[in-house]
């Protein structure tokens, strides 16, 4: 009687010890197989860019990167409830995909021989275009009108310094911390132009307060080739997010993304990019 109730007792704890395995999965790891159920996926996005990634007073994500990323990761097996969204900044992107911080980057994250060395690039899915947001009136409408007049660009930008170097070396460069503090000081006419890709600046130019107050130039001093970065050697991933992007431009929700975010910038964007065609 004595030993049934020591085995009785036993077998309770291997139901309870299973039922606990069974159950505790928390649901949380962005496991990237796309089932569903209570995974995660982890996505890097910008945090401060109109139009492209940004996070709103509210807490809600916006952006044309916001977009595709959501797409894809709904093609993947995700739904809106399990995508997280991680700032990821420029500098500590191709770290945050070897750390497995992030399962993949939509962050106006140009495609490059030298980060394909660090990262494997799904996309293109967009075309940019380095360029100058001007005041709507402005006159100036090409490079060398810059010179003798003040450009604005963040720190450390090589926007601002291949016009200095290559098309307008009188202009008076000036750099701020932020996109933002270029646009502000262009709307009070610190500043006559503010240069980098033409998809960053037709997202501040789209937002409603600057509706109608700037203009693209219309340059394309360079290509950027945006590309969705996943982790060096993810191959399943990498054709996968390949597979989504194309039936996101084929099924119109490119387009349509292009135009929720870039539309009121009257934003002459290029058409949607095939896949692994790089524009140098």
């Amino acid at each position: 009687m004595k030993l049934r109730k020591v085995s009785a007792a036993a077998a309770t704890a291997l139901v309870l010890t299973l039922t606990a395995t069974a159950c505790g999965g928390d649901g949380d790891s962005e496991g990237g197989s796309g089932s569903g159920g209570g995974d995660k996926i982890k996505i890097g996005i910008k945090y401060d860019q109109p139009g492209l990634g940004l996070k709103e007073p509210g807490g809600k994500f916006s952006g044309f990167d916001v977009d595709v990323a959501t797409y894809v990761a709904k093609e993947l097996g995700y739904d809106a409830g399990q995508i997280e969204f991680v700032e990821t900044k420029s500098a500590d992107r191709e770290n945050a995909l070897a750390r497995g911080d992030v399962k993949m980057i939509a962050a106006t994250y140009s495609i490059t021989d030298e980060r394909k060395e660090k990262v494997d690039f799904a996309g293109p899915y967009l075309l940019a275009h380095q360029d100058l947001l001007i005041k709507a009136d402005s006159n100036i409408s090409k490079g060398t009108d810059l010179n003798g007049k003040n450009l604005c660009s963040v720190t450390g930008s090589t926007s601002a310094q291949n016009v200095k170097e290559s098309i307008a070396p009188k202009a008076n460069l000036k750099q701020y911390s932020g996109y933002s503090e270029c646009i502000a000081a262009l709307q009070s006419g610190a500043v006559d132009a503010v240069t980098t890709d033409d998809s960053i600046l037709a997202g501040f130019a789209a937002q409603s307060q600057y509706k109608g107050k700037f203009k693209l130039a219309g340059l394309k001093l360079s290509n950027e080739n945006y590309g969705i970065g996943v982790k060096k050697g993810d191959t399943e991933a990498l054709n996968k997010i390949n597979t989504a992007l194309e039936k996101m431009v084929k099924d119109g929700a490119w387009d349509k993304a292009v135009q929720d975010n870039f539309g009121p910038a009257n934003y002459k964007n290029e058409p949607a990019p095939k896949t692994g065609n790089i524009v140098k």
